[in-house]
């Protein structure tokens, strides 16, 4: 039985409002998460997305092309459960932010990351009132309880489908500050990416591309985007 799937049953795929939210039918059927709870969405763009990955199966159930249905389960089954926990996990992101930590060499590399990152956490600072410190290579910097504080309301304030998006946006790319600015419209998540990538991208100008390390940069660049987006249409309409 190890090698059961489960085949495509349905012929049509719906969505309909359930509650404060929109469920997904696959022809009378309710859509329901591994844990068997409801599969409630808090908008429709997410639920015809979650549909629309239902709809496209040929025959057989294949969670690794459904990313929108395996990210809304999460936030039900694991997300909402325990999202104290997750949402500390978030924050603790900004007391080692990727953005704080400089390159003590070569120079020409410290004054480029400067360029590339300095802009965000000035953002950080203005509009988001949590002010940063930077410091040069992996000797750890102290940051300001008041900015932590309030980097951590912010993670807080999420409701379990957002914060399911932002763990994702954060782990990829090793920064809160870069993950917050991916959830506002003001900046562009391809763009964002790329600096998340900065140094890898220097070694590369430097030393040429391993052919895996490309394939496994690429995998995580589209779930960057991907977790951009379901942020997107995960906004209560």
């Amino acid at each position: 039985m190890s090698g059961w799937k489960a085949k495509r049953f349905w012929t049509d795929v719906t969505v309909e409002p359930e509650g404060v939210g929109f469920g997904v039918r696959l022809d009378a059927r309710p859509v329901r998460t591994p844990a068997k709870a409801a599969l409630i969405l808090p908008s429709r763009a997410l639920a015809e997305a979650v549909a629309g990955e239902w709809a496209a199966l040929a025959d057989e159930v294949d969670p690794r092309a459904m990313p929108a249905t395996r990210r809304a389960n999460a936030a039900i089954d694991k997300v909402a459960p325990q999202f104290a926990e997750v949402a500390a996990m978030v924050a603790a992101y900004g007391a080692s932010d990727l953005l704080c930590y400089r390159a003590e060499a070569p120079e020409e590399l410290t004054l480029a990351q400067a360029d590339a990152w300095d802009p965000l956490l000035r953002w950080a600072a203005e509009t988001l009132g949590a002010p940063l410190r930077t410091t040069r290579g992996i000797v750890p910097v102290s940051q300001p309880p008041g900015s932590l504080a309030k980097l951590s309301d912010l993670v807080h304030s999420c409701s379990p489908f957002e914060l399911t998006a932002l763990h994702d946006l954060v782990s990829l790319s090793g920064s809160l500050v870069l993950g917050l600015a991916a959830t506002r419209d003001e900046f562009d998540a391809e763009t964002l990416w790329h600096l998340s990538r900065f140094d890898e991208n220097w070694q590369i100008a430097q030393w040429g591309e391993d052919e895996e390390a490309a394939e496994a940069a690429e995998r995580k660049r589209s779930d960057f985007l991907f977790a951009r987006h379901f942020w997107e249409v995960s906004q209560a309409s």
